[in-house]
């Protein structure tokens, strides 16, 4: 007998580079048209629609914190209107449960043969982009039912697991002002959200915009401009995206320094940081880096890049001790220091 021989597996496919070349210039024109239509209902707040953006296409959750009526909810439904995504809002309460979000199994009766079974009910959470609002309102019971969702794509409910529609986002609003009835995120779950945005007041000039656009009957119809398709190809494609060793070692060493326990952080981060950001910072560090790259219209992540976006992703993973609370030293400030240095 002669031997079989073996099966030689197919090579991976090299991705064409001058198809994601075309495919960057692509998002970078879809990106001015996104702009135009959320400048259709949104006035201003342009830092915080590049980061909502920069999270979409690197597949990042976002975290909106500000006071109530700067437009934070009504940008995130903008938004899904504009890339086509289907949209659900959940309003967080203190009596939620979690399965008001994921589902539900509910029993049924087939009334021609008298069987009884349970049917699975898909709760809100089932859509492309999922709009938590006010969600410190809600327990850390409740909060957590959102945890694996937010990183593995999924939903077990009932003894089941349901995979979600990709793409997958959650947009959470956080009212800073009112905290009486409120319930502080774990760390565990604000380490699932890449951005801590904050939204801030408009300006005079914004305001006075926004008042006249609002006040009048008509409103400008909004434009689709991309597909949830066409949102996942470039999702993709972010990952594509190189990063020189110098990019990523600047983005880890920028979380590591973060760590009072780490033998090259600073003083005042020795004094007043409790504990650091964790290697999820780093990889959100490169991750937006690359997506706020290919919305520019360039092929490669850089240090600026990393810098850009460093105070959104590391401020909520620092987390100040009792020195720094007494002294009014914030999470934001320590960030600030250390990107100076």
């Amino acid at each position: 007998m002669t031997p079989e021989t073996p099966t030689i597996p197919p090579l991976p496919q090299q991705p064409d580079l001058e198809q994601d070349l075309r495919a960057v210039q692509e998002l970078h024109d879809a990106r001015r048209l996104l702009l135009g239509e959320i400048e259709k209902r949104i006035v201003g707040q342009k830092d915080v629609v590049d980061a909502l953006l920069i999270a979409l296409f690197a597949r990042g959750h976002c975290l909106f914190v500000g006071v109530p009526g700067l437009a934070k909810t009504l940008l995130i439904s903008t938004v899904a209107d504009v890339l086509d995504l289907s949209f659900n809002r959940i309003q967080f309460t203190p009596d939620l449960m979690p399965s008001d979000i994921t589902g539900t199994d509910v029993l049924e009766e087939d009334h021609t043969t008298g069987r009884r079974a349970f049917r699975f009910v898909a709760g809100p959470i089932f859509a492309n982009l999922l709009l938590a609002d006010e969600i410190n309102r809600t327990p850390p019971k409740t909060q957590a039912a959102l945890l694996q969702a937010m990183q593995e794509y999924r939903v077990t409910a009932g003894g089941e697991t349901y995979p979600l529609e990709l793409p997958f986002l959650v947009f959470a609003t956080q009212n800073p002002i009112e905290q009486e009835g409120t319930y502080p995120l774990p760390e565990a779950q604000l380490d699932r959200f890449m951005f801590y945005v904050k939204v801030s007041y408009p300006t005079a000039d914004e305001e006075l915009q926004i008042v006249r656009s609002t006040t009048v009957a008509t409103r400008a119809p909004l434009r689709r401009v991309l597909s949830p398709h066409k949102i996942r190809e470039l999702q993709d494609l972010v990952l594509r995206v190189p990063a020189a060793d110098h990019v990523i070692r600047y983005a880890v060493e920028l979380a590591r320094r973060t760590r009072p326990g780490e033998p090259g952080a600073p003083d005042f981060v020795k004094d007043n940081v409790s504990w650091g950001a964790g290697p999820r910072a780093s990889q959100y560090l490169i991750l937006g880096a690359k997506s706020r790259a290919i919305l520019d219209g360039r092929m490669a992540a850089s240090e600026e890049d990393v810098r850009a976006l460093a105070k959104n992703v590391l401020v909520h993973r620092v987390i100040t001790n009792f020195r720094a609370e007494s002294e009014g030293i914030t999470s934001a400030q320590i960030v600030e220091r250390l990107l100076e240095r």
